[in-house]
């Protein structure tokens, strides 16, 4: 029995949901001190020193500051980005005249897949801004940028509406689609293409957890490779806006380059590299598994 396109979709949804809840629960340390070196490079030496600093200053809690907001913001991107995956792909047989049994090439997946992003990229950035200001509040207190309180992901969102209204959970708007769309496009196209080696010529549908988790890993690392320096910008834009308007996606990359140098633009990269094969992997092996088996209980049905 074939699935009609609304269960298709809710079956994309839940199962993204699944993926994004497992991305988040295995990658959450690293992404916080990423966070922490992109905002502020100046303070940390490198990775050994931001997580040593973190958990003498805050503890261990300290690597997981943000956890709330960052389910929020993963499971809505990627409930998000695979349901409008699935519509993306029906787009792009629609355009090269498949039919709906047809099997995508690997770059026409990336390409579904760079426009789905798209859809994503507004459900991500009012809960990645408020994950971004909660990892980095300890800096934004030390260097005076604003006072210290007691933070609380409701007193950030409060925060947010007091001083800038609702406009203000999508300060970063134009950096999250700048790296999103065409950073998609290699996540995806890195995944197929891993997949397809690994499968040596059988079906991609009959690889195991190793070889998916392994795909997973390396599309992460192709997202990360291509989009980290306007991620970096991103962070900053998100963060920094707290203490009062920024110049801007193109403002704020002169200002870094000017300032700090290229370098700045990829601090934190190695954080970033070494969860994406955990995190990145963890979200595709949950995905497609979870697909996999609402799709069989649906079939069964």
């Amino acid at each position: 029995m074939k699935s009609s396109p609304a269960i298709q979709a809710a079956i994309d949804l839940t199962a993204g949901a699944v993926g994004g809840t497992a991305c988040v629960l295995t990658g959450q340390p690293f992404d916080t001190v990423k966070v922490k070196m992109q905002t502020f490079p100046g303070l940390y030496k490198g990775l050994a020193d931001c997580c040593l600093q973190t958990y003498s200053q805050v503890g261990l809690r300290g690597f997981y500051k943000g956890t709330g907001p960052a389910l929020m913001a993963y499971v809505a991107e990627n409930s998000v980005l695979f349901m409008c995956y699935g519509f993306c792909q029906e787009l792009v047989r629609k355009v090269v005249g498949l039919d709906r049994q047809a099997k995508l090439s690997d770059l026409q997946t990336a390409t579904a897949g760079s426009f789905a992003s798209a859809f994503a990229a507004l459900a991500l950035c009012p809960t990645e801004l408020v994950k971004c200001r909660l990892q980095t509040m300890y800096e934004m207190e030390r260097s005076g940028k604003i006072a210290k309180s007691h933070s609380t992901i409701w007193s950030v969102v409060k925060g947010i509406l007091r001083k800038e209204g609702p406009l203000g959970f999508y300060q970063g708007l134009s950096s999250t689609l700048l790296q999103e769309v065409p950073g998609y496009f290699f996540f995806f196209g890195g995944y197929e293409l891993s997949r397809s080696f690994f499968a040596s010529g059988r079906s991609k549908d009959e690889l195991g957890p190793v070889p998916l988790m392994l795909s997973g890993g390396i599309a992460g690392i192709c997202l990360w490779l291509v989009i980290y320096p306007v991620d970096c910008i991103k962070s900053r834009i998100q963060v920094l806006s707290v203490s009062g308007k920024q110049a801007g996606f193109l403002g704020t990359l002169i200002s870094i380059v000017k300032n700090e140098g290229i370098a700045a633009l990829y601090s934190g990269l190695t954080a970033t590299m070494i969860r994406a094969l955990p995190a990145n992997g963890s979200l595709f092996l949950a995905y497609e598994y979870s697909r996999r088996m609402m799709m069989s209980q649906f079939e069964a049905y």
